[in-house]
Order: structure tokens, then sequence, then C-alpha cells
């Protein structure tokens, strides 16, 4: 927070005793501490004051045009010339494989790559007229969770919120967020793959984002953990973030994306909704399931004129039907032929 004479007061732990040391000091301003508990010395660095940009009231949180990236020392592009938008309010799924150029085209939006081609746009501003303040408006959950392992839960995300200016979301809020409130006092290093998972997708959301950053959000949880990491997803987008997905999990993309991009070998294949691609994929036509005798019969039906067929309604009145079902192609279905490609 800021005192007089802009004089910023922090709270630093000690990483050897683990003893909280209050300090003041200067925005910008390197001091060195020592803690009064064990005598570690250490350097603490006071972040650099920056007027906190006011929103905007344009809908596009996010345009990309043409943009592509060559790691050194590789002659070929992990994203080549790939654009889109995401609007307020949305969640974009960003589908493929492992290796496709998900996580690099993640990684140039969000400022970590430097040295692309194309332009990106994120809260109506130029990504390269952004600065530290960039990361005071946008949140990342990146796929594998890097924690401070002898720390606990909540000296995670404690120490996590003191690197934001302005309001951020109190800690154990998060963790209640994420059902981990139980084990807020418990060091990082002993929690599962799924805690770890929780934790990091709460941290991502510490300083209330509006446009959010996430990548395979619900891999290593289990069935109930991935319901409730989808449901805050949700609910987020009714909140009006902007949501940036990267998966290759066609269920988790069909379920919560409003459009979905298909991307292989650093080409985005295909923009749609999911709606409108498995209508126009999917064959038109109605399986349905019926016991005869103790047998379970299968039988197909034309979607077209299905209310005048009279053997489908004979059918209803007097079988016991069992499951009835357009046959609606899957997103796994759809991006082996829009791209040619398997996801895994």
């Amino acid at each position: 927070m800021m005192g007089d004479n802009n004089i910023i007061t922090k709270k630093v732990v000690c990483p050897h005793c683990k003893n909280e040391i209050t300090t003041q000091g200067a925005s910008g301003e390197t001091i060195e501490i020592l803690c009064p508990k064990c005598n570690t010395k250490g350097i603490f660095a006071f972040p650099k004051e920056e007027p906190v940009s006011k929103s905007t009231t344009d809908p596009v949180a996010i345009e990309v045009n043409n943009i592509e990236f060559t790691y050194p020392k590789s002659n070929k592009k992990a994203v080549n010339g790939v654009s889109f938008g995401i609007n307020k309010g949305e969640i974009f799924g960003f589908l493929g494989p492992n290796g496709a150029g998900k996580t690099t085209t993640q990684k140039v939006i969000i400022g970590l790559l430097k040295g692309y081609g194309g332009n990106v746009s994120i809260l109506g501003k130029d990504l390269q007229s952004w600065k530290t303040d960039l990361y005071n408006r946008i949140g990342v959950g990146f796929e594998l969770p890097n924690h401070y392992q002898k720390l606990t839960a909540l000296e995670n995300l404690e120490l996590f919120a003191s690197f934001y200016r302005g309001k951020t979301i109190e800690p154990m809020k998060l963790l209640e967020m994420v059902e981990l409130e139980k084990d807020a006092n418990q060091r990082v290093a002993t929690f599962s793959k799924g805690m770890k998972s929780k934790l990091n997708f709460a941290r991502s959301l510490i300083n209330d984002p509006e446009v959010w950053f996430l990548d395979e959000p619900t891999t290593g949880l289990d069935p109930v953990g991935r319901r409730l990491i989808k449901n805050i997803i949700l609910e987020k987008r009714k909140e009006g973030k902007a949501i940036f997905l990267t998966t290759h999990n066609m269920l988790d993309a069909d379920e919560l994306c409003d459009r979905v991009g298909f991307i292989v070998d650093g080409k985005l294949k295909l923009i749609e909704s999911p709606r409108e691609l498995k209508i126009r994929h999917g064959k038109k036509i109605v399986k349905l399931e019926y016991l005869k005798d103790g047998d379970l019969i299968k039988q197909d039906f034309d979607l077209k004129n299905l209310a005048d067929n009279k053997d489908f309604l004979d059918l209803l009145r007097s079988e016991s039907v069992q499951t009835i079902h357009t046959a609606e192609a899957t997103l796994d279905d759809i991006f082996i032929k829009a791209t040619g490609r398997q996801l895994k």
C-alpha cells in the first residue's frame, strides 16, 4: 500500500525461517533486509509505481493479427500467420495436439515471448505499448503449476497478491472457491497433483483479471474437481471476463467455449462455435434403441419429416425405448475432418 510521501509498506517473508518482516521504501528503491529472527540478509526491490490504466468500453478484449514466431535455432515457425479476436464475456477455445502452437501463441500474447511478427492488441492497446501495468489487468494459469513448495497454500497466495498494485481478492476467498480452505495452512509440498492444480487456478484469479488465460485448467483433476473448475470458468464469463482457453480436451471445449479455433503445425485452420460445427458436420439421422423379446434393437431414422414417419411413431408407442438421440458429430470428429490430424 501507499503511505505519505509515496512511501510503500510491504510485508516480506524470510526464505529461511518464514518470519514476516514489515519494511518501507520508495517506489523503485532496492534495499537490504536483515531478518531480526535468524539474521538472514536479503535484497528487496520495491515495485515501481505506474498509473493503472482505466478499463475501456470496447467489447473486444484481444485482437491478434497475423502473428508469427520462430524459436531460436529452429527453421520451422511455431506460430505461422495466426489471427483471431476475443470479446469480453466470451470463452475462446484454442484447440490442438501437443506441439501445435497453442502455448506459444499464448506466451506471445501475454508478452513472455518477444521478437514475434504481426500485431497483438489487449484491451484496446497495442501489446508493445503496454508496460508492467498489463499484468494488473490479466490473469494467467499455466498448465504446469509452479508454487513455492515450502510455503503454505495461503502464504503462496499472499505472496503473489503482494506483487499487484490495486485491489486483489482475499486469498482465503479464493481457497474457499476451489475448496482448499481446509488446507490453507498446509505446505504445498504435501499437496496432491489435483490440489496443486486448484491452487494454480486460484492464483490466476488473485488480481480479478479482465482477461484470463487458461492452459489446460482441468489437468490432473478428478471428475468432481473438473466440474468445480468448469463452473467457476462459466461464472467468470457471466461477469464479463474474456477467457482464452488452450486445451486438447474436446469435452471441456465443447461444454465451455462460445467459439473454438483449431490449430495444427502453427496454423489456425478453423474458427466457429461448437454448436454450429456439430450441426454442419453431424449426420441428419436419429438413432433409436429399444428392447424386443429381451434383445436390444438399434434403428436409424432420417431426421427430415421425422414427425410424419409412421415406423418411428409406432416404435415410440409400442416398444420399450431405451435411448434416442441425433447422430451429432463430436469435436474430435470435426477436428480430424478439418485438419487431417488427430488431437493426441
